[in-house]
């Protein structure tokens, strides 16, 4: 597996593939109703080229046409995102 980041501002992925992105800051609620939190600064995001030139944005903030979409409710605006890498290939199938 490559473990290199590769900054935003350097490279970005394909138009529609899914990496693993680092979100500095980036915090989700646990389940339950307690509020709290936990810091989860690697996310697995697929990225959108020019999301918002297709699809305008819901809340009106749009500072970049592209867009880092999650799973659920975890998408991210593209400036949240500053490093990016590949997702690793699988296990290799197991021979008998």
């Amino acid at each position: 597996m490559n473990e290199e980041w590769i900054a935003t501002a350097q490279r970005l992925p394909l138009d529609g593939e899914r990496v693993l992105c680092w979100v500095p800051g980036h915090r989700v609620y646990l389940p339950g109703k307690s509020g709290a939190t936990e810091l989860r600064e690697a996310v697995v995001l697929r990225f959108l080229h020019n999301h918002f030139l297709h699809h305008p944005s819901k809340t009106g903030r749009t500072t970049a046409p592209h867009l880092w979409a999650g799973e659920g409710n975890s998408n991210q605006f593209f400036e949240a995102v500053t490093h990016w890498q590949p997702l690793p290939s699988g296990p290799s199938p197991q021979r008998p």
